[in-house]
């Protein structure tokens, strides 16, 4: 399983704040992407414009997910 933290507009757009997504599922970072982007009618617009973080480091839509991963989903953030 692939855990998935959703923050702000991404969290309201999916309308959850976590998941939990099958590693074979979830596949890429691209593949989360569209995963996600399936969660609600605003979602498709949020996520393409989010951020995907593992262990703090920003990824790819290349990158591997393995089980065990833990991916923070950030929309873009104003102010400082």
């Amino acid at each position: 399983m692939i855990a998935v933290r959703l923050f702000a507009a991404a969290a309201e757009a999916c309308g959850a704040e976590e998941l939990a997504l099958d590693a074979v599922q979830a596949g890429s970072a691209g593949s989360l992407r569209a995963t996600l982007a399936g969660h609600g009618p605003e979602a498709p617009r949020v996520i393409a414009q989010c951020a995907l973080l593992r262990a703090g480091e920003r990824l790819e839509d290349d990158a591997a997910l393995a089980s065990g991963d833990l991916v923070d989903v950030l929309p873009p953030f104003a102010g400082g």
